[in-house]
């Protein structure tokens, strides 16, 4: 029988996160691309062996993150660590806030994705968009400064500077790393240095929950009852809320709302959700008063965004399934991406709406429409009409 000696064991790949050091560079359109060859965007395949391949997009994806970060700090926010009671060194899970966030009469909290990392919508759209359009940077931007002010319904600009805050939730780095004593995504997890090439990943237990946030919907639930319930101390008495929800986030907001609706319904003014993963027939099963509440307020002032091949911002087919419209994103094939791509529309519509607290998305019916060849769905307004 062989033994192998520690020592003999094959070595940990191992990638500096330094984005220069990686090869690569940031060029003037805030892309990421190869010192080597400009126009190449990351490879992330540059070995058989898929460990070498893992640990060096780990390292890329720290130096995004890092990048991240530190813009979205040039903007003035925060961080928060939730539970909020937590040490530095003791597990939490952070979260992004701007610095307005007290004194703000209106709030927007975004629930991302449980696959992606804090600010980050899509590293695929980091990578060829460019940082600022795939992560939440452009995005908060234009809520915290807004070029153009929207004028609401009594002629007074409800779009100032300042009466907008950013709540950037995290629903992926829920995993307490007791080693590096930080939290990070199962991702990041799977990538973090081993004893050797070989070793298997750790195991996981009880020490890498973080109290109250040990999932995505315990986290969702963190953000309303240590954060948005605050009234008073960390967010103002009066204060609305808009939420973004992107896939999962989105489809926990959902179930948390209808299981807390009578205590949020003076607060929540719209959702606006990509790629809706709730049912009507489950999360918005009507069993009493307030749920039949919760599912009117969904179909009035909730909208949907999801892949398509039509124009952006097209109504297509969901709402029988989903309990709200359901708009076309302009991206075509990848989930992760509608976010990137249809931010501003979504933005747009919160602006609206929170403008004009009477607006309402139009009622709709679903006509089948059996052809001979297919069958297929088709959106119409109450009138006949489609947008």
């Amino acid at each position: 029988m062989f033994v192998y000696r520690r020592e003999d064991l094959p070595s940990e790949p191992e990638f500096p996160a330094d984005l220069r050091k990686l090869g690569y560079f940031i060029n003037d359109k805030d892309q990421i691309r190869k010192i080597s060859d400009s126009k190449q965007e990351f490879q992330y395949k540059i070995s058989k062996n898929e460990r070498v391949n893992e640990v060096q997009r780990e390292a890329m994806n720290e130096c995004i993150r890092k990048i991240v970060t530190s813009r979205l700090c040039e903007l003035n926010f925060a961080t928060l660590h939730l539970p909020l009671a937590a040490k530095l060194t003791e597990p939490h899970v952070p979260i992004m806030v701007s610095s307005n966030l007290s004194t703000a009469t209106r709030i927007i909290v975004v629930f991302g994705e449980p696959i992606q990392d804090l600010g980050i919508w899509a590293y695929r759209s980091v990578g060829k968009d460019g940082v600022n359009a795939g992560s939440a940077v452009s995005f908060a931007k234009a809520v915290l400064h807004p070029k153009s002010k929207q004028e609401g319904t009594n002629g007074n600009s409800d779009k100032k500077e300042g009466n907008t805050a950013l709540i950037l939730a995290n629903t992926g780095q829920l995993l307490w790393h007791c080693g590096a004593r930080r939290p990070m995504t199962l991702a990041s997890w799977i990538a973090y240095p081993r004893p050797s090439a070989v070793d298997p990943q750790l195991m996981m237990t009880r020490r890498n929950i973080i109290p109250n946030n040990g999932n995505w919907f315990e986290h969702i639930a963190s953000v309303f009852q240590e954060i948005l319930a605050d009234r008073g101390r960390l967010v103002r008495e009066d204060a609305t809320i808009d939420i973004v929800g992107v896939a999962d986030g989105g489809q926990g907001v959902i179930r948390y709302l209808a299981d807390h609706w009578e205590a949020w319904r003076p607060y929540i003014s719209a959702i606006a959700l990509t790629n809706p993963l709730h049912s009507i027939d489950v999360e918005l099963a009507v069993t009493d008063e307030t749920s039949a509440s919760f599912l009117a307020f969904v179909s009035s002032r909730c909208r949907a965004y999801v892949i398509s091949d039509e124009p952006q911002g097209f109504l297509v087919p969901g709402a029988r399934r989903h309990g709200c419209n359901c708009y076309s994103s302009g991206e075509r094939q990848h989930i992760e991406c509608i976010m990137p791509r249809a931010w501003e529309h979504i933005l747009e519509w919160l602006n609206l709406a929170h403008a004009n607290q009477t607006m309402y998305e139009a009622q709709l019916e679903m006509k089948e429409v059996t052809g001979s060849d297919s069958d297929y769905s088709e959106a119409l307004y109450s009138d006949g009409s489609q947008e």
